[in-house]
């Protein structure tokens, strides 16, 4: 069971069952708990493959045991995401744990700039559980319908779940308004039906300007 130990801190109270967490990211553990540490982002070769092409390579651990154990990542905010069968898109960077249970996989964006030919992809997580995504500050939930298309500066983006199309669109960037960009610029666009999860924060990214 997932809980918010605080807003920096997740604590996961495990009867026997497993977890997958970022690794390095275990603070603390009481009880009886056995680490091991996995490769790739997706399940099995085909995930592992993937991540290594894309230069996507995340390395987690899975936990197992009786007891409780905290994670925390470099004091970034702490979100709650419930599954029901459905799927989430996130950023590998901004995944910190999820059940043992849920099936990760490596979703396609498209390309981050067409002079680079460089791909962008997320992590998948799909299934019945919970999972732990972080943020650079609290995280901005945004709704998607169908009559309000968003528009997301990559930097900020962090996750989305939902029946939403996402494209890239290439344009001028918030940040290229103020006279901090360069290069080619994209944005992320999203419409139908869905939740997106923003930081209010950007990260560098590939694809020039953001």
């Amino acid at each position: 069971m997932f809980r918010l130990q605080s807003s920096k801190v997740l604590a996961v109270e495990m009867t026997g069952d497993a977890v997958r967490a970022k690794n390095g990211s275990m603070v603390a553990y009481d009880g009886d708990m056995a680490f091991r540490k996995l490769t790739g982002g997706g399940e099995g070769v085909r995930g592992m493959v993937t991540r290594r092409l894309t230069g996507e390579q995340m390395t987690v651990m899975e936990v197992k045991g009786r007891g409780t154990c905290w994670f925390a990542d470099r004091a970034s905010d702490i979100n709650l995401v419930g599954l029901r069968g459905d799927t989430l898109h996130v950023e590998s960077s901004n995944l910190l744990a999820t059940e043992g249970g849920l099936r990760t996989g490596t979703g396609f964006t498209g390309l981050r700039g067409a002079a680079q030919g460089n791909g962008l992809f997320t992590t998948t997580v799909e299934g019945h559980g919970q999972v732990a995504i972080m943020s650079d500050g609290p995280a901005v939930l945004l709704r998607v319908a169908p009559q309000y298309p968003l528009t997301v500066d990559p930097g900020a983006y962090v996750a989305h779940q939902g029946d939403l199309r996402r494209s890239l669109q290439s344009g001028v960037t918030f940040r290229t308004l103020l006279g901090e960009g360069g290069g080619e610029a994209f944005q992320m666009r999203f419409e139908g039906d869905g939740l997106v999860y923003v930081q209010p924060s950007e990260r560098n990214t590939i694809g020039g300007d953001v």
